[in-house]
């Protein structure tokens, strides 16, 4: 099956592109990933639950979020810093991974609106090495992405 959210990550450079589109209005897109509630609900999946400990989405706003097993073992933890928070247009963040030595990343988001009822997300990633994000490349990073993105679309359409 082929996957809804594309990656493109070009051999020996520092980034990646992620884009995705959506059956949604940009304010919804953007609402998904600037709610706390939301984040939650479709950060969540059948083997781990996500909580947002903290979530200030503004400019100069942090945040740390974890998800947990059935046990409630804690599987991952994650947090960072917002440098931009433009509604329906654009979050600029760190990003790290607190449990794994990924180093802290730079993500761009944009929103755009394609029509009243789609939008495209496409997010820019940029590591610290090349080491770095092939590595992250390595892991099921894509069939996990395009997990959470399926889940967006079905969250924010109810």
């Amino acid at each position: 099956m082929e996957l809804k959210t594309k990656i493109n990550a070009e051999n020996g450079k520092h980034d990646l592109i992620v884009t995705r589109e959506f059956d949604l209005p940009v304010e919804l897109l953007f609402k998904a990933h600037a709610e706390a509630e939301l984040l939650e609900q479709w950060m969540s999946n059948p083997y781990a639950t996500a909580k947002m400990l903290k979530f200030e989405a503004r400019k100069h706003g942090s945040y740390q979020g974890e998800s947990t097993d059935a046990n409630g073992k804690v599987v991952f933890r994650s947090n960072g810093v917002f440098h931009e928070f433009i509604p329906n247009k654009k979050i600029i963040r760190t990003f790290e991974m607190e449990s794994m030595p990924m180093g802290v990343q730079l993500e761009i988001y944009d929103f755009e609106k394609l029509t009243d009822n789609t939008s495209k997300l496409t997010m820019h990633t940029i590591f610290e090495s090349v080491a770095l994000r092939d590595q992250l490349l390595k892991m099921p990073f894509a069939q996990g992405l395009n997990m959470a993105h399926d889940r967006i679309q079905e969250v924010m359409s109810k």
